[in-house]
């Protein structure tokens, strides 16, 4: 099976790295004041990158985009289509791609298994595994042959890109339903309790997500296994954030999680290989109160909580000025006067020559 074979994550955990940063950030302290939430973020960048002086490089934002044929009994027949979404996006009809490029940030759309051929162009990544899944409520989503493909797809794409920041966000009408799925099965929370969206949520649009969903989890009751699970419920667009993920940790990459399907792709890529969850960080463009209990699971919360009903990906987009900041606190804040220049050497070199400052001992 896939699972067999996992690429080599390696943990971010290293201790004497994490005191050189935690005594780095205390010396701008000192001199600035507290930067609050700022302070972690920017050591968790660090213990990301094994450096003292971490460097975000050529931040990516990738939309996965997937049609999911359990739409048929989630979606209203007057619901805008996946395609139509997606070409919002294009041409720049939503917040979206005006903040990304705003805030410098390479966004692509991949077509993970739109039902409606895209053209060509700028801004599009076609990689279609299929047509869109079959509805998980009948058969099983996607086949394993399928699932492994959109793993591989989603790892070779994360290996093309440039830069070392990668965010992930998954669109289609179905996708949140199908990621609710997967998230429930693997860690036994409550369907209710992800796909309930708050007060603004009408009882009767929550009951009726009930009993659909209720009879794909009857349908799939015997399917425990997290990659079986995924292929179970779906979608293409999960199953390719999946393999971008652990191709992304693979990289010592930070990787930027928006959204539920995305979440639901971390659930099985940390499956597959456990740290990956270290090299992520959260965002949120909904106010989604099933997203709270999600991120809850993760110990979590998002970097930023503006309110926001967007689509997946906006709130990657306004928390990245955050997490540049956090890393520029390390790599381009000096310490003082006679704080050295910034240095590319390793970190095992940076990291004794830091610690040695600090605790004022004399090179040997």
């Amino acid at each position: 099976m896939f699972t067999d074979t996992p690429p080599l994550v390696a943990s971010t955990a290293r201790p004497s790295l994490e005191q050189a940063l935690q005594l780095k950030l205390t010396r701008r302290v000192a001199l600035a004041g507290r930067m609050g939430e700022l302070e972690p973020l920017a050591v968790r960048i660090g213990l990301i990158q094994n450096a003292l002086r971490p460097r975000l490089r050529q931040p990516q934002l990738l939309v996965f985009a997937g049609d999911h044929g359990l739409a048929v009994d989630v979606s209203s027949p007057s619901g805008r289509r996946t395609v139509s979404v997606v070409d919002d996006v294009l041409n720049g009809r939503v917040p979206l791609p005006v903040f990304a490029h705003q805030q410098g940030l390479t966004l692509n759309v991949v077509d993970c298994g739109l039902t409606t051929p895209l053209r060509v162009r700028p801004g599009i990544m076609a990689r279609k595994i299929a047509h869109g899944t079959r509805n998980c409520r009948v058969t099983q989503a996607m086949s394993l042959d399928q699932l492994h493909a959109a793993i591989r797809a989603g790892m070779e794409i994360a290996d093309a890109l440039p830069g070392n920041v990668l965010g992930c966000a998954g669109l289609g009408v179905g996708s949140i339903e199908a990621a609710a799925l997967v998230i429930s099965r693997i860690t036994g929370l409550s369907l209710r309790t992800i796909l309930h969206a708050g007060d603004k949520m009408p009882s009767m649009t929550l009951e009726h997500l009930m009993v659909v969903l209720q009879g794909a989890q009857t349908r799939h009751s015997q399917v425990e296994d997290p990659v079986e699970v995924l292929a179970a419920f779906g979608g293409f667009e999960t199953a390719m954030m999946v393999g971008a993920m652990l191709k992304a940790a693979e990289k010592r990459h930070l990787i930027m999680i928006d959204g539920i399907a995305a979440c639901a792709a971390l659930l099985v890529a940390s499956h597959i290989a456990g740290p990956v969850a270290d090299y992520c960080v959260f965002c949120r463009s909904t106010d989604h109160a099933g997203l709270d209990a999600v991120l809850a699971g993760f110990h979590a919360t998002a970097l930023l909580a503006l309110g926001m009903d967007s689509l997946d990906g906006t709130g990657i987009t306004v928390s990245w000025p955050l997490v540049a900041a956090a890393a520029a606190l390390l790599s381009d804040v000096a310490d003082g006067p006679e704080a050295p220049p910034a240095s590319e050497e390793p970190a095992e070199a940076v990291l004794t020559a830091a610690v040695r400052e600090f605790i004022n001992l004399p090179n040997r």
